[in-house]
């Protein structure tokens, strides 16, 4: 199995809800996002990629004029913007154009990241 990654940056604001109200993260605040998208594949296509990183580029102009500088609470809603939703919302966008999507990683801060991975069948 050959596989790639590559890594994207934005910054957002958001709060979570459903918390207790004195915890921290119920404010606005904000991140500096790395999101980085998983691809795999069995073979090899011709030029001997995975896939070609410049055409990763959907995702970088996806993250750029959607989520860059915005409130990620008015682009989810519903769904709290948890680091875990923001990943599923990115793997059900990029999956339909990228077949060897298999995760999405998405990181808060350098120490914490969420991973959207779906069940293999």
């Amino acid at each position: 199995m050959f596989k790639i990654s590559k890594e994207f940056y934005f910054s957002a604001a958001h709060a979570l809800f459903g918390l207790p109200d004195d915890h921290p993260c119920t404010r606005l605040h904000g991140h500096n996002y790395v999101v980085t998208v998983h691809l795999k594949s069995k073979e090899l296509n011709q030029q001997g990629f995975v896939r070609d990183y410049h055409e990763l580029n959907i995702v970088k102009e996806y993250i750029d004029s959607k989520l860059d500088h915005r409130n990620l609470n008015d682009i989810m809603a519903p769904l709290n913007s948890s680091a875990e939703n923001i990943a599923k919302m990115l793997y059900d966008a990029f999956k339909p154009s990228l077949p060897e999507l298999y995760a999405v990683e998405v990181s808060e801060t350098p120490k914490t990241s969420a991973i959207y991975e779906p069940e293999c069948k």
